[in-house]
């Protein structure tokens, strides 16, 4: 059973599935494949790229497109291995579409907030999972700062925050939004939605459940969305992107509610 809880005073408070998968993947990366050299290579050029820039990330990526698409296979092979039978059967019919086809859902999808928001599609969290590591990585080197009002979306890449963080600060928390795919963190006031930029206090709900006391519903009855966040001031083991999607029941909870969730997870959840 979930409960609201009341705002306090925002200085104050301030056996295989898809992590199965991401560990696989992991795993292969020691191996040397034939052409792996061709690709460290590319990767070092990579890492030569100072700011996310991402017109300018798709020309090299394009210029190098047969090893994106080899990579990438190699990616769909090992979910077919490790996944559960509906990743595997999902990342087989994808592998049978060919090179172009792949290379089309990984440029719509890096240059999703180029082209305006994109429905959730079929096959987003293999274009998410393999292109993520690049996003970090790219965005983990950059030397992009912000100036002026706290951004909404992501300073970097300019997405939809995934999930938030409360960090401790003093006798309260720190409240923080992380990017739903290059993971970058950035400060963002307490009682503000995310979603809309309501203000109000009343609009804002806040609802815990007593089985997870550290993850947050944080809703908005402007817009109707929620967000939610982790908060380590109750819990400084926690993980917030392992955490997010391992609270599933409070996703569900919340859609029950009329609410709508402001970015899906990694998980498409």
């Amino acid at each position: 059973m979930l409960q609201a809880e009341e705002h306090g005073d925002p200085a104050g408070e301030e056996q295989r599935d898809p992590c199965h998968v991401q560990a696989a993947l992991l795993r292969s990366g020691g191996d040397e494949q034939p052409g792996e050299t061709e690709r460290r290579e590319h990767r070092d050029r990579q890492r030569q790229i100072p700011d996310y820039d991402g017109q300018q990330i798709i020309e090299v990526v394009r210029d190098s497109s047969c090893q994106l698409t080899n990579r990438f296979e190699s990616f769909l092979s090992v979910v077919e291995q490790n996944g559960p039978d509906q990743l595997r059967e999902a990342a087989r019919e994808l592998r049978d579409g060919g090179d172009d086809s792949h290379f089309q859902l990984l440029t719509v999808f890096w240059n999703g907030t180029e082209t305006g928001p994109l429905p959730p599609a079929p096959h987003d969290f293999f274009a998410c999972a393999f292109l993520q590591p690049y996003a970090a990585g790219i965005r983990s080197r950059s030397s992009v700062r912000w100036s002026g009002p706290t951004p909404y979306r992501c300073p970097f890449c300019k997405r939809k925050p995934g999930v938030g963080v409360l960090r401790p600060l003093g006798d309260g928390g720190q409240r923080s939004l992380v990017c739903s795919f290059c993971l970058a963190e950035w400060e963002f006031r307490r009682i503000v939605c995310p979603g809309c930029g309501e203000e109000n206090h009343a609009k804002l709900p806040v609802y815990t459940a007593e089985e997870l006391k550290h993850v947050r519903v944080e809703g908005c009855d402007s817009c109707r969305s929620y967000i939610k966040t982790v908060d380590l001031t109750k819990s400084g083991l926690a993980e917030p992107i392992v955490d997010e999607m391992a609270s599933i029941p409070l996703d569900l909870w919340a859609q029950k509610q009329g609410y709508a969730k402001l970015q899906c997870n990694l998980l498409q959840l």
